[in-house]
């Protein structure tokens, strides 16, 4: 309820009152008459001037002095009725607290500090005699940000203990992200401390992450995963449970549901007539639900069969997509045309965003087409792009970027990216085993992917591509972590790969 400033006392209440809240907050929301702005807590000022509370602040037409009439504080939310110009204009102004970055930071760091903390305690009680000799965040993805990981270091007379363990609840998607922090964590460690040396690492994760992080660990080198010990821990923070880790060849016992037999692909006459337009850009990818067109990788328009009938969807944004008819024939021919011009090597804007959006599909797409410039041992066709093995995302599962198959009957694993991902070579490393498990079972074959062609009884390779100075800092450091028996390569492509792909180095990285 709105408090009315009648009198010379209520005034000075109203200004006490008004000026302690206006300094507990650094930063407010400034809203009147449909207009929104930050200010800072500078940048306002109450006053009483001739027995009249006045307010006074900066926006976007200049300073403004107003005479505050009432006023109501509410739900964090500070109302003021204010006149203007002997009260020829009235209106309302809305000030809402704002929490500035840094303080949700730290809020942010202290939150997950003290969590920290208490799995140190917890962690130090699995191991007798031993102390908390060092814990810390791990670092976030932005400088100054707290990271999402404790690791903490346990000392005992014989021997350091690294331990990593999660402070906020992850997805199982972030499993590769949890490993690969780990390991690096642990390497770093272990070459800067002094005896007693770091002799185990243990990783502390949600149930939720369990599966897709022992699937990973098995298929790390012998030496790393005898010091490697997994525990899970309860949301509380109050209870660690250890897990056992399988051996790799115990992956191959897991039951797998096969694959589909796969028919062939035939296009639409609409897709066709589409594909016409510019055959060098614009690829088909068939679904189960009909065909989605791409320019270099970008989905522009969508086929689909409706009572019988096939219609196209057309538009790069799924809120504003049009079906294709004679009234919109015209937007569909400038779509096109916006894309020749910015989704292009040559295009100048090198800021549109056409031609930032999805690079890593862009690059899957000029490899779709000239496959053997990466190696030329493999087949052109069939191509199997975003490539699924399973159904769903339970354990964090994505599909692979691109399966293919060489002259020689071996599969080949190709995972693509055009930025620094430190992630790369364990994604590599799980697409592997997942098409490795397939393999074993035959599915692949019985599926025939890959038509007639005879599957050699050898495990995949595996590329990984990016270009020469988008390759993570890490990746030779967690390529050394894969077991040896696990072939991965690294090839090393052009910058300019939009004009076309070449390979400027292949080598065995692990």
């Amino acid at each position: 309820m709105f408090r009315s400033l009648t009198n010379p006392e209520l005034v000075e209440i109203a200004f006490q009152e008004i000026n302690a809240l206006l300094h507990e907050y650094a930063e407010w929301l400034f809203v009147s008459d449909g207009v929104a702005q930050s200010l800072r807590r500078d940048e306002i000022d109450v006053a009483v001037l001739q027995r009249r509370l006045m307010l006074s602040c900066w926006t976007e037409k200049g300073t403004r002095l107003w005479r505050v009439v009432a006023w109501e504080w509410k739900e964090q939310s500070l109302k003021l009725e204010v006149s203007r110009r002997m009260g020829a204009e009235v209106s309302l102004i809305q000030l809402i607290p704002r929490t500035s970055a840094k303080v949700i930071t730290a809020t942010i760091r202290a939150a997950r500090q003290m969590r920290c903390e208490r799995l140190a305690r917890l962690a130090s009680t699995l191991q007798f005699g031993s102390v908390v000799e060092r814990m810390s965040l791990s670092r976030g993805t932005k400088p100054g940000q707290p990271g999402r990981n404790a690791q903490v270091l346990l000392k005992t007379r014989r021997e350091r203990i690294a331990v990593v363990g999660p402070v906020v609840s992850s997805q199982p998607s972030a499993v590769d992200a949890f490993l690969s922090s780990s390991l690096l964590w642990f390497r770093r460690t272990s070459d800067r401390v002094k005896p007693p040396y770091v002799e185990q690492l243990w990783l502390i994760v949600s149930p939720e992450l369990l599966k897709p992080l022992l699937y990973r660990v098995a298929l790390l080198r012998r030496s790393l995963r005898d010091v490697i010990k997994v525990f899970t821990v309860d949301k509380e923070l109050t209870l660690l449970t250890p897990a056992v880790c399988p051996d790799k060849d115990d992956l191959w016992r897991k039951r797998l549901a096969r694959f589909p037999p796969v028919a062939a692909a035939t296009a639409s006459e609409l897709s066709l007539a589409i594909v016409a337009e510019a055959p060098e850009a614009i690829d088909i990818v068939h679904s189960r639900h009909g065909e989605t067109l791409r320019y270099f990788g970008l989905p522009f328009a969508r086929v689909r069969s409706l009572l019988g009938r096939e219609q196209v969807w057309f538009g790069i944004n799924r809120a504003h997509r049009q079906l294709l008819d004679e009234s919109t024939a015209n937007d569909c021919h400038n779509l096109l045309c916006d894309l020749r011009e910015h989704r292009s090597a040559s295009a100048i804007d090198h800021r549109h965003a056409f031609y930032r959006a999805a690079p890593e599909a862009w690059l899957e797409s000029l490899l779709r087409r000239e496959i053997t410039k990466l190696d030329p041992g493999l087949i052109i066709a069939p191509l199997h792009a975003q490539f699924r093995t399973a159904r769903g995302a339970k354990l964090g599962i994505r599909p692979i970027d691109l399966l293919a198959l060489r002259q020689d009957g071996r599969l080949v694993v190709i995972e693509l990216k055009v930025s620094e991902d430190r992630e790369h070579v364990l994604q590599g490393a799980d697409y592997w085993r997942r098409v490795e498990a397939h393999r074993r079972r035959g599915h692949i074959a019985r599926a025939k992917l890959f038509g007639a062609r005879t599957i050699r009884d050898e495990a995949p390779l595996v590329y990984l591509v990016a270009p020469t100075l988008r390759v993570h800092i890490a990746f030779q450091t967690l390529a050394h972590c894969i077991s040896s028996d696990i072939e991965i390569y690294r090839f090393d492509i052009n910058e300019d790969w939009r004009s076309g792909v070449r390979v400027m180095r292949r080598k065995r990285v692990n």
